[in-house]
């Protein structure tokens, strides 16, 4: 049986500062190289359900968000994600309202002003 090596960029930022450490991994002759596979024989995770891994999008490659049966490629840099502590969603919500009154009060103001 023949094998194949590719040669990946793990980046783990799931402890603040992100480490960046290659990594070879080993093919067998018709083995396909995914995302999970790589995780798998980095140690990184046990399985697909590991509770490590278990939040949707704490993996991807080149900043894209890949599922664990995605393809890999020689030269890719998998990296692993920190957990979110702000919804991104919120934070844009509560600003668009706040620019939303800051309009509305704006407005009030000018037509104060008028009747002055």
């Amino acid at each position: 049986m023949s094998s194949k090596t590719i040669k990946i960029l793990l980046c783990d930022a799931r402890q603040g500062e992100p480490t960046l450490s290659p990594f070879s991994l080993e093919l067998e002759s018709k083995e396909q190289a995914t995302v999970g596979l790589a995780l798998l024989r980095a140690g990184i995770a046990n399985s697909p359900d590991d509770p490590a891994l278990a939040r949707k999008g704490c993996f991807g490659v080149f900043g894209k968000r890949k599922d664990w049966d995605s393809p890999i490629y020689d030269g890719d840099r998998l990296e692993l994600y920190s957990p979110l502590l702000v919804d991104p969603k919120a934070v844009r919500r509560k600003k668009a309202n706040q620019n939303q009154d800051a309009k509305f009060q704006a407005a009030a103001a000018k037509r104060k002003a008028r009747r002055l």
